[in-house]
């Protein structure tokens, strides 16, 4: 059975993989705080159809709870531990099955394995929060081994963390004209990749949301991270097939072990 992967946007991905449909880091919004979807159509209600829905870390892009609200009674949701006590509207979505996890741990949604896995980014829910939850990557173990990244820079061990995989979605921007610590651009995500040993990729996290009123202020870094990303991974990791999907757009891949 091939693999299936659909970006939404930002982090919002849908991947279908042994009959097993995981939805990333949903996000349903046309407008968070200062930000607004400044390309790409808000998910339409079939995107919100998932067995298990991850969340990578507690950053309002990542972990929105009225998004989260949206998604189907009896779907699964994995975040991170210590969550519930960080966002308290996680314990109104009584109509979800919530658990939390930490690097390591292993759940089994249908026939996929889904392990979480260390990523190096800012945990906090806010940038002055009291409470910290590990920031998450995920790997789905299935027909194929697929990263989510959800954020996070390079780390000294991410191939023995995450690694070996098949197919990596890995964030190469963002939603501002700065990426600060923590993330990776185009450039670190090539060479993210160069570690993972995946055969494809799919660029996530950038050109969807930008703050009000910032249109002109180092566009670029909106529109370019896509194509830079494509460049830079043909120098770095040659074997490699990106695929650099339109909001909205799906590939489907087969996995050869």
């Amino acid at each position: 059975m091939p693999v299936e992967i659909t970006w939404w946007g930002h982090a919002t991905c849908t991947v279908e993989d042994s009959h097993t449909r995981v939805l990333t880091d949903p996000l349903f919004a046309r407008r968070l705080a200062h930000l607004r979807r400044r390309r790409g159509a808000v998910p339409p209600a079939g995107a919100r159809q998932a067995d298990v829905a991850l969340v990578s870390h507690l950053h309002a892009d990542h972990l929105h709870v009225p998004s989260l609200a949206r998604l189907a009674p009896g779907t699964r949701l994995l975040v991170p531990r210590g969550a519930r006590r960080a966002v308290p509207g996680l314990r109104r979505l009584t109509h979800l099955v919530v658990s939390e996890v930490a690097p390591g741990d292993v759940t089994t949604v249908g026939g996929l394995a889904v392990r979480a896995v260390p990523a190096r980014h800012d945990g906090r829910r806010l940038p002055v929060g009291p409470h910290r939850s590990p920031a998450l990557g995920y790997v789905l173990e299935g027909e194929a081994r697929t990263y989510f990244a959800g954020d996070t820079g390079l780390f000294d061990t991410m191939a023995k963390e995450v690694g070996p995989v098949d197919v990596a979605l890995l964030p190469v921007g963002g939603w501002g004209p700065y990426l600060g610590e923590g993330h990776l651009d185009a450039g670190r995500a090539a060479e993210a990749l160069a570690r993972l040993g995946a055969s494809s990729a799919v660029p996530v996290h950038y050109g969807t949301y930008w703050p009000i009123g910032m249109d002109a202020v180092r566009p670029h870094e909106f529109h370019a991270p896509g194509d830079e990303f494509v460049r830079l991974a043909a120098r770095d990791a040659p074997d490699v097939t990106v695929h650099r999907l339109g909001h909205g757009e799906s590939v489907r891949l087969k996995v050869a072990r």
